[in-house]
């Protein structure tokens, strides 16, 4: 029994995340630069980041044509490329295969908090060109920001989306992550607010993240699988198809700004660099690769120890030791966590509910009830469950015939939310409640008696615009990727893109 706790504690030990992690430079500019109201001086700062960020991408090659002219035909090309291995992706998980991304719930919820920091300013690198809505060089290029936007409907705004995603899953607390997750959102931000300086990176970077890569489609099928929204992704899978999506909508962009004069091949070097930045920081198949849940679960009781030592009776005891004990002496948890199991408190690779400890965390008289989050106690389940969850695996990808699923295969979130639907249907009265409710939502929208300060301050603003250019500017000003997806963001984004189209048709 020793040995085992001993063996627990040596493959954990080396992996115990810090408790809190010292904020890098990405994320001190990520956190100036989302806030707003910047000073001169931090749009210097976001200038030289930018700077610093290309600088490291400045010898790479980029797979895009060396012709602009060629762009359209690569576009197709790797359209078709995805298409066809999304195919094939679905028929090796109809014959059997597992998951390609996530083993389990968790690994998901992981995911999803993993790249918050980009996700949460989405569109951000086109802000600054909405001050050219009356050039038509750039007028696809602002649509495509009006639509990450959501044209100031909540439904379709990315950024809601996306918060609304983090929220119904527990995930709100995300912040405490590696400087490298940062780093994309930080370009993003850096991107907005020093437009006039990069307009020929912003368009390359545009024209890469337009693309349709194959890990979104997955990625969206597979939350769906586990019970979890997809929509975000399904949305981006739509919009940014190649014929005409963003994807063709940033080529465009790209073809209408490029000089007339001048040297377009130096302007399109540059442009290539942008593309490139994609490149930088923590992507989408690098946070999903760094899930350990051997890690995961020791951070978890690594936090918890904090407050937990101080908690506990002397008369609970683990493997000879006072829990107390255990959580008070720094570097025990992993060997905490072994004793449990040894002790037959934890018995992995079963249905949680055989595990004593589980048991102290479920019901409303569980003794540690409200203690762990639903985001920890999914780890923790998903922990114990081990193989059980995934009888008969062996390495990533491979799967023998024969097992039985464990446990039962939960309903897609598609499925539950037809469900959902249907039973909403079948009642007159809940949709007449939906209805009004919607109707008095779109009347405080519209400037209803219920203003709060800043919905009051926008329409102050709008009234004492003089001309559309004021107006334009003033909308552009509650635009910005601090405050597009407030309230008065939101109504800010329909003026305008009501303006920006009548002005464009």
């Amino acid at each position: 029994m020793l040995d085992n706790i001993e063996k627990f504690a040596s493959e954990t030990d080396a992996r115990v995340p810090p408790r809190r992690l010292r904020r890098g430079p990405a994320r001190l500019m990520y956190e100036a630069l989302a806030e707003g109201n910047l000073s001169e001086i931090q749009r210097a700062q976001a200038s030289e980041f930018l700077v610093t960020q290309l600088q490291a991408v400045g010898r790479v090659d980029a797979d895009l044509p060396e012709d602009v002219h060629d762009i359209h035909a690569w576009i197709q090309d790797g359209a078709e490329r995805t298409g066809h291995a999304y195919r094939e992706y679905l028929s090796e998980r109809k014959i059997g295969a597992p998951r390609r991304y996530f083993d389990n719930r968790s690994h998901a919820l992981h995911f999803l908090k993993g790249v918050a920091p980009t996700k949460l300013v989405d569109g951000a690198w086109l802000y600054g060109l909405l001050g050219h809505d009356d050039d038509p060089r750039f007028a696809e290029l602002i649509r495509i920001y009006l639509e990450e936007l959501g044209s100031g409907m909540p439904g379709k705004n990315h950024v809601v989306l996306y918060q609304k995603l983090l929220a119904a899953n527990d995930c709100d607390h995300w912040q405490e992550l590696t400087d490298d997750h940062y780093v994309q959102g930080a370009i993003q931000l850096a991107m907005a607010c020093n437009s006039e300086d990069f307009l020929p990176e912003i368009i390359g970077f545009n024209l890469g993240y337009e693309q349709l890569p194959l890990h979104l489609p997955i990625t969206a099928y597979e939350l769906n699988e586990l019970g979890i929204d997809p929509y975000y992704f399904t949305l981006h899978v739509t919009v940014d198809n190649a014929d005409t999506g963003h994807a063709q909508r940033a080529l465009q962009g790209l073809l209408a700004a490029q000089p007339k004069q001048g040297d377009p091949r130096a302007f399109y070097r540059r442009v290539r660099n942008g593309y490139l930045l994609n490149e930088l920081g923590a992507g989408t198949l690098s946070v999903i690769e760094s899930f350990d849940l051997q890690r995961e679960i020791v951070g978890v009781f690594e936090r918890k120890a904090v407050m937990g030592k101080h908690m506990h009776s002397d008369y609970c005891r683990v493997g000879g030791r006072s829990v107390t004990d255990w959580l008070s002496t720094p570097g025990q948890v992993p060997a905490f966590l072994g004793a449990l199991e040894a002790n037959g408190w934890i018995k992995r690779h079963q249905h949680p509910r055989n595990s004593r400890f589980w048991q102290l965390l479920q019901g409303d008289r569980a003794e540690m009830f409200g203690v762990f989050s639903d985001t920890e106690q999914q780890l923790i389940h998903d922990w114990i469950s081990g193989d059980a969850l995934w009888p008969g695996r062996g390495s990533r990808g491979e799967v023998e015939a024969g097992t039985v699923v464990f446990p039962p295969r939960q309903s897609s979130f598609r499925a539950r939310q037809r469900f959902l639907d249907n039973q909403d249907a079948s009642d007159p009265k809940s949709l007449t409640d939906a209805d009004d409710k919607n109707c008095g939502e779109r009347s405080v929208m519209l400037g209803g008696a219920e203003l709060d300060a800043d919905m009051r301050m926008l329409n102050e603003q709008i009234s004492g615009s003089a001309g559309r250019r004021q107006l334009m500017s003033v909308l552009a000003d509650w635009m910005s990727p601090a405050l597009h997806h407030t309230k008065p963001g939101l109504m800010a984004t329909r003026l305008f893109a009501a303006r920006f189209n009548a002005g464009t048709r």
